[in-house]
Parts: structure tokens; C-alpha cells; sequence
């Protein structure tokens, strides 16, 4: 994945994703609280995926914004079809785009579902779920796109954590009243955080068997509640040693002081297949 130098000339939505590219792949110490967690996410989804998915698989990756999924994944041999509703951002890409067979076709998930049905080997859609309205037809939607016996890789901030104010989608009467603030990047454009029920239950109803679910990122290794400023004095070893100790704990306790959500579904071959239990 090639290193862009930042031009002015560039639209707005690109100097956006380079600044999150310096956060997130290059390096910068200004938010290290969201360059370690977004590391140890990335990190956990590439490993599953080499783990689960054959060589020259297709994977669809949903929303992909800067391409730091998709890019190098397509470097191990993966066949990628970026996605995402900001189409200008494939120029930006393109831009770094180095090796490997990627795709690039922006649009609307929704619209673009009926043409990819049963398509992927994998879908992945990593900070995607809690932008949406209707998150359980959005699981749905990536379903269809799965082929029978294929993986669908989610990550989503975890709704049980202590900080966290959203509200919960199973207690939502009405989430089509949300429909005007969905698609929003970043953090601001929260809906629904999910827990790990939830997630269970959803991909349930969309046919999905849970294969894994983890909780990860403790409020060090987020840098939250001020521990943000500890960060730039701790060795990367000693934050990397206390988010390992604190997976280790409770899962009751883990629930309240994680940040995020990582699971691995799968798409039975045969309808019927029994769900697994949460890890």
C-alpha cells in the first residue's frame, strides 16, 4: 500500500482520509488511542480472514472508505471489490494502490445487492452496522451477498460499554425514524450500538450462524476517559500486554469496559445448520 504525500489540490473528502490514514496506517502519535485500537482491529480481521478464507477468494468490502481493508487484502492474493457510497473516494485508492486485483464499485449497498447475490466468499463490513437505520436488513443484506458456506467479518463499537449513550435497536419501536441521519461516516454518525445479543439474534434472522464473537479495546488502549494523555508515555508494549490481560477477564466485566465488537459469521451450506455459541 503506497504512502501518499498530501496535496492541497485534493478535494475535501481526500485530505479527510489522509489524516485518517496518518492515524490509522502511518504512524502519527496525535490520536494514538485511535491508532491502537483501529491496529488491533485490523490486525484480528486480517488474521480470521487468512485463517478462513482460501487464496483468490472474493471479497466484497462494504463501506471501504480509505481502501485499508481492502488494499491489503488484494496484496495477498485476495480478489476485492471495493465499495462505498462516496464515490470520489476510488481516486483515492487508486492512489495507493500498489498490487493485487481490486474492484471498485460505488454505490449504495441496498441498490446494489440484487446483482451480487450470493457473489462473495467473503463480505466484510468493519465500522459499518451502527450507520444505518435498519442495521438487521443491512445483515440481511450482506447475507444474500455471501455464498453458502462463506464468511461475513463485522466489527461495530460495542453497545454495552460503560461510556456508551446510543440507544438500543431491539428497544427501538420505530428505527425508521432514524433513516434521515444513516450513511454518516465517522463517529457522528452513530444510530444504534449493537451487543453481543443483539448481533446474535440478527444474524439469526438473516440465516447466519455465530462462528466467533470477541470484545476488545479496553478505555487504555481507546484512550479514553483522559487516559489518552498516559498513551504518549507508555511503551506500545506495556498498552499491548494490558489490552491482552483484559481480554482475559469476565465476560460480564469485559462487556462494560471494551470498546468494540468483533465477530465472524458464516453462511450455513445447508438451511437448518445449528447456530454456534458465543464465544
Amino acid at each position: 500500500m503506497r504512502r501518499l504525500t498530501y496535496d492541497e489540490s485534493w478535494p475535501e473528502s481526500w485530505k479527510s482520509s489522509y489524516s485518517y490514514d496518518e492515524l490509522e496506517n502511518w504512524g502519527s502519535r496525535d490520536d494514538l488511542g485511535h491508532s491502537y485500537q483501529y491496529r488491533d482491529r485490523r490486525e484480528w480481521l486480517i488474521s480470521a480472514i487468512n485463517e478462513l478464507v482460501p487464496s483468490g477468494g472474493m471479497i466484497l468490502d462494504v463501506a471501504g472508505a480509505n481502501g485499508n481493508f481492502s488494499l491489503p487484502l488484494a496484496e495477498s492474493g485476495y480478489r476485492v471489490t471495493w465499495n462505498d457510497l462516496r464515490s470520489e473516494l476510488a481516486g483515492y485508492v487508486k492512489q495507493k494502490h500498489e498490487s493485487g486485483e481490486i474492484e471498485f464499485l460505488p454505490g449504495n449497498i441496498f441498490d446494489l445487492a440484487g446483482q451480487w447475490a450470493g457473489r462473495f466468499d467473503a463480505v466484510l463490513a468493519a465500522e459499518v452496522i451502527e450507520h444505518v437505520a435498519h442495521p438487521d436488513q443491512l445483515l440481511a443484506c450482506l447475507a444474500s451477498m455471501t455464498k453458502p458456506g462463506g464468511w461475513l467479518f463485522l466489527t461495530t463499537p460495542n453497545g454495552r460499554y460503560f461510556r456508551c449513550h446510543h440507544p438500543r435497536f431491539s428497544e427501538c419501536p420505530d428505527p425508521s425514524a432514524f433513516e434521515s441521519m444513516q450513511f454518516k461516516p465517522d463517529a457522528d454518525g452513530h444510530i444504534f450500538l449493537l451487543d453481543r445479543e443483539e448481533c446474535s439474534s440478527m444474524a439469526a434472522r438473516a440465516g447466519l450462524a455465530i462462528e466467533r464473537i470477541d470484545l476488545m479495546a479496553n478505555p487504555l488502549t481507546a484512550g479514553h476517559v483522559k487516559l489518552g494523555y498516559l498513551l504518549p508515555h507508555l511503551p506500545e508494549g506495556l498498552v499491548r500486554a494490558f489490552e491482552r490481560a483484559t481480554r482475559k477477564l469476565p465476560r460480564f466485566v469485559r462487556e462494560r469496559i471494551s470498546t468494540q465488537i468483533v465477530a465472524i459469521l458464516s453462511k450455513p451450506e445447508v438451511l437448518g445448520s445449528h447456530q454456534k455459541g458465543l464465544m
